[in-house]
C-alpha cells in the first residue's frame, strides 16, 4: 500500500471516529472549496471555516503567548492565527492553509498559537514526492529554513525521519552534500557532517551514492538506501523538488510543517483541489490513527 492509501485509510478512521475537523482559513477561495466539498463527500475530514472567536480560542492562545486576554482577542481577528487557536483550543484537530498565504504567516499562526513540540529545536518542512514509477520519498527542508546551521539541520534530520516513519512505514534518512564522506572540504560540508554526527544519520552523502547501491559501493560506502534527503540548504531543496516536478513528472505532496504541538500543513499556492485533498489526508495521517 502507498503512502498516499494508507493516509487516506488513515483520515477515514479518524473521520469516523470524529477526530478528522480540518481547520480551512481560507475558505472562500475556490480550490478550497471544492476540496472541502470533496473532503466531506469522500468521508475523509470535517472541514470547516475558522469559527468566530470563542473564550477557549482567547485561552488557548494566551497561554501560548503568556498575554493578557485582550491581546488574544485582537491577535484572534487575523484568520490564521484563529484556524490555529482553534487547534489548540481543540475545537479542531488540524490546520490546512497556505493557498492564499505565504508560509511565513502560516508558521508565524502556527508558532502563536501551538508553538513547538517539546524537545523540538526548530520548525521545518517536508514534501511527499510520488514519483510516476511509484516510489515514494521525503524531501526537507524545501520551504522554511534558508541556511540551516548543524543544530537546526539536525533538527530538520529528525523531526523528517520521524514523518516517513508516519508515512512511508520506514525512515532511511541521509543527510545529502556535494561531497561524500571526506571527498570535499568548506563550511557547508562541515555542517552537514555536525548534523551527521549528532544524528547519527549517514552524511555527508551525495544524492547519487545515497540512492545508487553500485555507486555507493564504488565510493566505498554503506549503502544508506535514503528514503528520506535531508537538504543542506532551501536553495538545494526548493530546486530539487521542483525538478522532479517538471522533469520527471513526481507529484509533490505539501509542503508539511513539521515540529508543532498540532498538525499543520503549508499548501503551495500553485496547488489544485485534487492536492489539497490528499495534503489534508496526510496531515490527518501525520496526527496519529
Amino acid at each position: 500500500m502507498s503512502a498516499l492509501d494508507r493516509a487516506f485509510a488513515t483520515a477515514r478512521r479518524m473521520a469516523a471516529a470524529g477526530r478528522a475537523r480540518v481547520v480551512l482559513p481560507e475558505w472562500d477561495e475556490p480550490r478550497i472549496a471544492a476540496a472541502a466539498r470533496r473532503l466531506a463527500a469522500e468521508g475523509l475530514a470535517e472541514p470547516v471555516p475558522p469559527a468566530a472567536p470563542t473564550p477557549a480560542q482567547r485561552a488557548a492562545l494566551a497561554a501560548a503567548r503568556g498575554v493578557g486576554e485582550g491581546v488574544a482577542a485582537r491577535m484572534l481577528e487575523r484568520p490564521l492565527i484563529r484556524a490555529a487557536a482553534m487547534v489548540a483550543a481543540g475545537e479542531a484537530d488540524a490546520v490546512v492553509a497556505g493557498i492564499a498565504a505565504p508560509t511565513r504567516r502560516v508558521i508565524e499562526a502556527a508558532g502563536l498559537a501551538l508553538g513547538l513540540a517539546p524537545g523540538v529545536a526548530a520548525a521545518s518542512s517536508f514534501f511527499l514526492m510520488v514519483l510516476p514509477d511509484g516510489r515514494e520519498l521525503i524531501l526537507a527542508d524545501c520551504a522554511v529554513n534558508v541556511a540551516p546551521d548543524a543544530g537546526t539541520l539536525a533538527a530538520i534530520a529528525r523531526a523528517s525521519a520521524a514523518s516517513a516513519a508516519a508515512l512511508l512505514g520506514t525512515a532511511r534518512p541521509a543527510l545529502l552534500s556535494f561531497s561524500t564522506l571526506d571527498s570535499g572540504a568548506g563550511p557547508q560540508v562541515e555542517t552537514v557532517r555536525a548534523a551527521a554526527r549528532a544524528t547519527g544519520f549517514p552524511g555527508p552523502v551525495q544524492a547519487d551514492a545515497a540512492l545508487n547501491p553500485a555507486i555507493a559501493g564504488h565510493k566505498g560506502i554503506p549503502f544508506p538506501d535514503a528514503n528520506t534527503l535531508i537538504f543542506p540548504s532551501l536553495d538545494a531543496g526548493n530546486i530539487a523538488y521542483k525538478l522532479l516536478q517538471e522533469l520527471a513528472g513526481a507529484q509533490a505532496i505539501g509542503p508539511f510543517l513539521q515540529g508543532f504541538r498540532k498538525p499543520v500543513c503549508d499548501l503551495s499556492r500553485g496547488a489544485s483541489a485534487d492536492d489539497i485533498v490528499a495534503a489534508t489526508a496526510v496531515t490527518l495521517a501525520l496526527a496519529g490513527d
